[in-house]
């Protein structure tokens, strides 16, 4: 997908060599944003999210990859204008689409009113996902797999609690799993800061949680749950990693600082090998204070498990990213990608005063990190950089995508293939 201009939007399609297929137009209204995008074997689709005085909704069209052609915008979900803003979310192969509209009384959610889609946006269910039973602090979304089943993720019981609510269409009963992660221990209240979700394509479903201690907001630990709802269903619960302060000394070397403890670290990726060893991501981000301040990532908090779900290593990548407010965390932060044994991390930084896409490789059975390596696409520096990392993708273990503008005199976009020797 390519931003084209202020109220433009394409999607566009592209050989092995870089030579473009194909270009679909897709204009939008002032009051319109892309909110959604997936591709799949056949086809790619859009959500568009609008909001008017009096109503906001999510609307999907899908762009067929053989020729570009689009099909009508089709409206998924509406709500009024001051409601929560509605949600979507996509299957993990792109073939199913779930989109959603809250349900409130004053600030608190009652229900959440949802709808499952096909690849070509034919509805196949309407679903209610009831929450009189919850308390008055919880938190929740909704996940579809390939084959339509939707997962309810809850962080509930006063925020100590991950739940999953399985609805499958062919059924009216629901599956229930649900594991404490908070509560009292050494006498001091602990509760869910933070959560990552990551849906398989068999269904299996992984959630991540930092737990702090609520009066003092010290991070208290890293805890990961597998739940399988296949057959009799199983949940998975695995030891969790504390956050020690051993563990702030290896922060504080590897980013040369001096912080008396661990704050601003969020979750932000499940990564799976094919034989189920998992890494958890977190990051640091924080911005210097006020609206219009810059933001900052940090360093990259890697934890490994094996495929009994044992923590078997922890790493640390030490990084300084910087980006304007007007571009929020768009061009800083990192992306991801695993190959076999190994995940590969991509960052656009600048070191030893060369600004470059900078790739690592972590080793999944050991953790061990290799050097920051150069892969020598040219970037402009000077303004609105955040294509080079959002728009950075894999054709392989060794074939990169980058989109670059070469000098600060070209206002042009390039494509670029990179070999990675």
């Amino acid at each position: 997908m390519a931003h084209k201009s202020a109220t433009e939007y394409a999607v566009e399609r592209y050989d092995a060599d870089l030579k473009r297929l194909w270009s679909t137009s897709l204009p939008l209204t002032a009051d319109q944003a892309v909110d959604g995008f997936t591709s799949g074997a056949t086809q790619a689709t859009v959500v568009i999210y609008q909001k008017t005085a009096t109503a906001q909704s999510l609307s999907a069209q899908f762009i067929e990859l053989s020729n570009g052609q689009k099909a009508p915008l089709k409206k998924l979900t509406e709500t009024g204008a001051r409601d929560r803003r509605p949600g979507l979310a996509f299957s993990p192969d792109g073939t199913k689409l779930v989109a959603w509209r809250y349900l409130t009384r004053e600030t608190q959610i009652k229900s959440i009113n949802a709808s499952i889609y096909d690849e070509k946006l034919t509805k196949l269910k309407d679903r209610l996902y009831d929450f009189s039973d919850q308390g008055a602090l919880f938190s929740t979304t909704v996940h579809v797999g390939n084959d339509g089943t939707q997962y309810v993720t809850l962080v509930s019981d006063e925020m100590k609690k991950l739940a999953v609510r399985c609805y499958r269409n062919d059924t009216k009963d629901i599956k229930v799993m649900s594991v404490a992660v908070g509560g009292v221990f050494g006498g001091k209240v602990v509760n869910v800061f933070d959560t990552r979700f990551r849906l398989l394509p068999d269904n299996t479903l992984y959630a991540a949680a930092i737990c702090n201690e609520r009066e003092s907001g010290l991070y208290h630990s890293l805890k990961v749950v597998k739940f399988d709802f296949s057959a009799e269903g199983d949940m998975k619960f695995a030891p969790e990693f504390k956050f020690t302060p051993e563990y702030l000394a290896e922060v504080n070397k590897a980013n040369d600082s001096a912080a008396k403890r661990l704050e601003d670290v969020y979750l932000t990726d499940l990564l799976l090998t094919d034989d189920k060893q998992l890494v958890v991501a977190a990051e640091k981000k924080y911005e210097e204070g006020g609206d219009d301040s810059p933001g900052h990532t940090r360093e990259l908090h890697l934890f490994g498990y094996n495929e009994f779900q044992s923590p078997t290593w922890h790493s640390i990548i030490g990084k300084d990213q910087v980006a304007p407010a007007t571009e929020g965390y768009s061009s800083i932060g990192y992306r991801a990608a695993v190959f076999g044994p190994e995940v590969q991390v991509v960052t656009w930084e600048k070191l030893k005063n060369k600004s470059d896409l900078y790739l690592r490789r972590v080793n999944v059975q050991t953790g061990v990190v290799s050097d920051p390596k150069g892969l020598g696409l040219n970037v402009a520096a000077d303004q609105n950089p955040s294509y080079v990392k959002d728009f950075t993708g894999w054709l392989d273990a060794k074939t990169l995508i980058g989109v670059s503008r070469p000098s600060k005199k070209s206002a042009a976009l390039m494509l670029n293939k990179i070999v990675v020797k």
